[in-house]
């Protein structure tokens, strides 16, 4: 018997790991099992959240100019976002002792904007210490790719945003730190996703089972 208990699950990976893919089949797999869950992503998850992703994400200038968001711009938007979707979706439903499952959370930022774009870690934790309110993900699961499983995924892709553009250098530097903040963490684990098949599909689910269970 599943334990009506507030839990919070988080995916990371790169760009085309498959991760929301895994989000969405968990989700299916627990709401069968009428256990209350809620499915949502960062940045995004509320009304205001994807106001900022589609500021955020989107090629927000003409590419042909050299003016764009300084990182410290940009970065103060995604946590803008994230303070939003906190207070207005994943706190509200872990109140209510609902499962949270959310595409992306805090590694991103860390592997994104401080591994990769070399924003002042003590700039992001400042501002994390008064935006999470105490929230820390029960599970979360580092999806890694070959970088050719997420090439062909990202050609497929109907809509782009400018994190699908980037270099393979890029996701491939960015794999790295997930799964270096992934390292020696009880509550982490990493997954090849190169398949993306069933199999890792039930893996997923053994474990959320397992955390689930009285």
């Amino acid at each position: 018997m599943f334990k009506k208990k507030p839990f919070f699950i988080v995916f990371e990976g790169v760009e085309g790991c498959g991760k929301s893919f895994q989000c969405r089949k968990l989700f299916k797999k627990l709401v069968k099992n009428k256990i209350e869950t809620i499915l949502t992503r960062e940045p995004g998850g509320t009304k205001s959240s994807e106001l900022i992703r589609n500021l955020i994400l989107k090629d927000y200038f003409e590419k042909n100019l050299k003016e764009k968001f300084d990182k410290y711009t940009d970065t103060l938007l995604y946590l803008a976002a994230r303070n939003e979707h906190i207070k207005n979706k994943v706190l509200p439903a872990l109140k209510q002792k609902k499962v949270v499952i959310c595409d992306r959370f805090t590694d991103s930022t860390l592997a994104y904007q401080v591994y990769g774009k070399k924003v002042d870690i003590n700039f992001i934790n400042n501002i994390h210490k008064k935006i999470l309110r105490g929230i820390k993900p029960n599970l979360v699961f580092v999806l890694k790719v070959s970088s050719n499983s997420s090439m062909r995924r990202l050609k497929k892709r109907k809509t782009k945003n400018r994190y699908d553009n980037f270099s393979q250098a890029f996701y491939t530097k960015a794999q790295k730190s997930f799964l270096k903040l992934a390292k020696n963490k009880k509550n982490y684990y990493i997954f090849d996703s190169s398949s993306n098949n069933d199999l890792l599909e039930e893996k997923i689910f053994k474990i959320v089972k397992r955390s689930l269970l009285f």
